[in-house]
């Protein structure tokens, strides 16, 4: 038996199982403490600079790193590459219809392909884009078409140990008072991020959903789903909401996805692949927009910017991740190595989300300045004691303020763990707890990094540091 502690409550349940079984299976190099310390230092201490030869556990992303199912790999021999007209986008265009219930449908090369269109689309320099905390490339690309972007989430999704179960909502009263600030001829588009990253993989409420589809309808101002883990999101409402835990995780996400007019999608997550993405719509105006826009920036209406044998295997990813036992063993392995670190005090946001493990690295180093970089620190220390790779989400994620040139100073301060799907077994999640324990209790000995090189755009991705003295 194994204790799950949910929301501050504690209850047993028996110990489950993942529904696969591995046919093939990829060798890991492990390395010396020696070895990592130098691929480290010529990463210039950024994760996402190290080899991933180096890498033992790679926990960078969740992002086109997942397991393809046999059905998908067998999807892949019946990819039709015909430059136009391509079999396989009306199969998928078919599939997203079915289960998001979105009218259009426009492929792209990847999530952020579909933010880059919508924002060109729908946005006009001045406007002002509403949403439930930034995600970097959504934030990026709608003040690159010359938004604000305002974060109205509630207050709870910035409290690492509240244990509010929707931690992702959509404040009410603040996007409100922003609608009375700016007008709603200037927002163009609320921004609805389900589950929501940078909190913590944190989901909205079915209910918050449809309070905000009744609000914006009073005003007239669209809602635009960032759908990248709507199902996972799906998966919390059955397991948190009342009303919910007996119906099937399709019926959730197409309610869901009902009080919105249309979605971005990374199909790099839920969707299971490697590649893609799409954006979907019921406007009609907007969509005849953005597929003249796609031929521009990714490719023709019919591939956008993906082979024909990446949307058969995205169609099917669809329907296997709306199977419950899968997204059961899912978000059950992030819960288990929740389960572990809470056993050791280790500070992490509460209560555990979707995809990820977040953290908490002010609490890990508080002795260090939030300008000392302490969740990079904390990713860069990880890999050094035991090769697993995570990933900053914290300043070095906020960027800078456009207009001052100033960090900006995120109240979370966050490292996070994200679990790629059907990858790694419990073993590998124990091997992560135990390495996160040893940074945990050599904390006092981190000394921060500096900057040592910034990019212009997005820097989290390539700049470099350098252990403080």
């Amino acid at each position: 038996m194994t204790t799950l502690h949910t929301m501050g409550q504690q209850h047993s349940r028996r110990s489950w199982a993942e529904p696969y079984k591995i046919k093939v299976v990829e060798p890991l190099r492990t390395t010396t403490r020696e070895e990592r310390d130098r691929a480290i230092a010529e990463a210039g201490w950024n994760t996402f600079l190290l080899h991933s030869r180096d890498v033992y556990i790679d926990l960078l992303t969740d992002s086109g790193t997942s397991a393809m199912s046999d059905r998908q790999w067998a999807g892949m021999m019946l990819g039709d590459e015909a430059y136009a007209g391509s079999v396989n986008f009306y199969r998928l265009e078919e599939t997203v219809q079915k289960y998001y219930g979105y009218k259009h449908l426009v492929p792209t090369h990847q999530g952020r392909g579909a933010e880059n269109l919508l924002s060109q689309a729908a946005i006009t320099p001045g406007d002002h884009v509403p949403g439930n905390m930034y995600f970097t490339t959504t934030r990026f690309h709608q003040e690159k078409a010359g938004a604000t972007f305002h974060d109205v989430i509630i207050d709870e999704a910035h409290d690492t140990a509240s244990l509010h179960p929707f931690k992702g909502n959509i404040d009410l009263d603040k996007l409100q008072a922003l609608i009375d600030e700016v007008g709603a001829d200037k927002i163009p588009y609320v921004c609805m991020a389900a589950t929501v990253n940078m909190a913590g993989g944190q989901p909205i409420s079915m209910e918050n959903a449809r309070a905000v589809r009744e609000l914006t309808d009073r005003h007239g101002i669209k809602v635009y789903l960032d759908a990248t883990r709507a199902v996972e999101n799906a998966y919390f409402i059955i397991e948190r909401e009342a009303g919910y835990a007996d119906k099937p995780l399709a019926e959730v996400l197409a309610e869901f996805c009902s009080y919105s007019d249309g979605a971005t999608m990374s199909g790099k997550k839920d969707h299971l692949v490697n590649i893609g993405g799409w954006f979907a719509t019921n406007d009609d105006e907007l969509f005849e927009e953005v597929r003249n826009l796609v031929v521009v920036y990714e490719g023709l209406h019919t591939y956008g910017g993906m082979a024909g044998r990446d949307m058969e295997a995205m169609a099917i990813g669809v329907e296997e991740s709306l199977d419950m036992p899968y997204m059961r063993s899912r978000i059950g392995q992030i819960q288990y190595l929740g389960e572990l670190l809470e056993r050791w005090d280790i500070p992490f946001v509460k209560p555990v989300g979707g995809h990820a493990i977040f953290l908490d690295a002010r609490a890990f180093y508080p002795h260090l300045d939030q300008e000392q970089f302490p969740a990079q620190t904390l990713a860069a220390n990880l890999y050094a004691d035991s090769g697993i790779r995570s990933m900053e989400r914290g300043i070095v994620s906020a960027g800078r303020d456009p207009e001052t040139g100033e960090h900006r100073h995120p109240k979370l301060e966050l490292t996070r763990l994200t679990i790629p799907r059907r990858v790694y077994t419990q073993a590998h999640l124990d091997l992560v707890a135990e390495s996160v324990k040893a940074c945990f209790d050599a904390h006092d000995s981190a000394t921060g990094l500096r900057l040592v090189y910034e990019p212009k755009y997005l820097r989290f991705f390539q700049a470099r540091f350098e252990p403080l003295p």
